[in-house]
This record gives structure tokens, C-alpha cells and sequence, in this order.
């Protein structure tokens, strides 16, 4: 199924939704201002819902497609621009930022690991903990991000990196964080490893090949 059939996937049922509260609404001569009101909001949310869909979608459709211009990039500081503006919460986060270039589309790259640290903060505990680190192995530049969060079995992995799959139906988000990941890592040629944590969370590691 391509990002076209998952978005009518995902915007048919808030359409449905606000089509039946308007018509049942429409349909009861006596509905006041105030549930005029309360559905109004209603149909609001679901807008910003499918607006937040479709956003994602133009965004994975976009990072499928090879890099116009490579630069230097830095993941150190591309990692502490991402922390510095993103709503922790009351997460405890840990990062061991150490200089780490790698040749790329920065506004990829940037988008990349925002993601990363958005789907860890999302999806953690309450008081939870985060870890990013960024370093350089073998010549290939290295980020990772870790979290505390939910036991995730291993078998459930590849689902993750999927359009709009996720491990729970509570989820909040549209589903496409990682599979955007994947995209700009694949667009790359950066390798991608995900693993469990003991106790729960998730680890990942992204690392983009040596500069030549």
C-alpha cells in the first residue's frame, strides 16, 4: 500500500466521524448553540488531526527521494538543536554529545533526528528517561536515542518502521515518525539498528556511511 491509499486509510474515519456529527446535528431541530459549539470543536480536532496526517505523509513522500546537495553535517549540534527544542516534559535526559560529520541534506538529517527524539519522548513513562548520544565510529557518524517506555517484543521490531503501524491503539501520533526515519536513512545509505531495552523502551542507532 503506497502513502496515498494510507492516507485515505487513516482520513476515512475522522471524515465519517464529522459528517455524522453534523448530520445528526442538522437532522435535530432543537440542537442549541451550545452543542453547535461542542461540535464545532469536535470538527476542529479532527481537522488538525488529518492536517497532522497529510503533513506527514508530503514529509515521508519527500525524504523516499535522493538528496538535492550534500553538506557537512554535525550531529552533535544538529542532536542539541532538536533537544533544545523539544518539551521534555519531566523526562531526565542524558546526552553525550560528541562531534560526529557526516556528508548530507541537513534539512533531512535535522528532520531525522527529531523525529527520533520526538517518538522517544512520546512514547516513555511517566519520569521516564531519555539518552541521545552522537559519536564517530570507524569513520561513520553515529546517533543514537534510547528511552525508557512500554516492554516492546522483538518480534514487534519492523512493525515500527511502517506507515501508521503501532503497537497500540492509544498511541498518540499519526504512525509515521520512524517510517520517515527510514526514509532519510535509506535516502543516506545509513544503516539502522533498533533494539529492546531490559525493562522496557526502545534503543536505536543510526550511522551514515564514512566521509570519503
Amino acid at each position: 500500500m503506497d502513502c496515498l491509499a494510507y492516507a485515505a486509510h487513516e482520513l476515512r474515519t475522522p471524515l465519517t466521524t464529522q459528517r455524522a456529527l453534523l448530520e445528526l446535528a442538522l437532522a435535530d431541530r432543537t440542537t442549541d448553540l451550545a452543542t453547535w459549539r461542542e461540535i464545532g470543536e469536535d470538527v476542529l480536532r479532527a481537522c488538525k488531526q488529518q492536517e497532522r496526517v497529510l503533513e506527514a505523509c508530503l514529509t515521508l513522500a519527500r525524504s523516499k527521494d535522493a538528496p538535492q546537495s550534500f553538506e557537512s553535517v554535525d550531529l552533535a549540534m544538529v542532536a542539541d538543536q532538536a533537544l533544545r527544542t523539544q518539551d521534555r516534559h519531566s523526562l531526565t535526559t542524558v546526552a553525550i554529545l560528541e562531534s560526529a560529520c557526516l556528508n548530507g541534506d541537513p534539512n533531512l538529517v535535522e528532520r531525522l533526528t527529531a523525529n527520533l527524539v520526538s517518538n522517544a519522548i512520546r512514547h516513555n513513562v511517566a519520569d521516564g528517561r531519555i539518552e541521545i548520544a552522537t559519536r564517530t565510529e570507524s569513520g561513520r557518524a553515529v546517533l543514537s536515542v534510547a528511552n525508557t517506555g512500554p516492554l516492546i517484543p522483538a518480534r514487534e521490531l519492523r512493525r515500527l518502521f511502517k506507515p501508521f503501524e503501532r503497537l497500540s491503539s492509544s498511541a498518540d501520533g499519526v504512525g509515521l515518525g520512524l517510517a520517515i526515519v527510514q526514509a532519510i536513512a535509506k535516502a543516506h545509505r545509513a544503516s539502522i539498528t533498533a533494539r529492546p531495552r531490559i525493562g522496557g523502551g526502545l534503543g536505536i542507532d543510526v550511522a551514515f556511511p564514512a566521509l570519503s
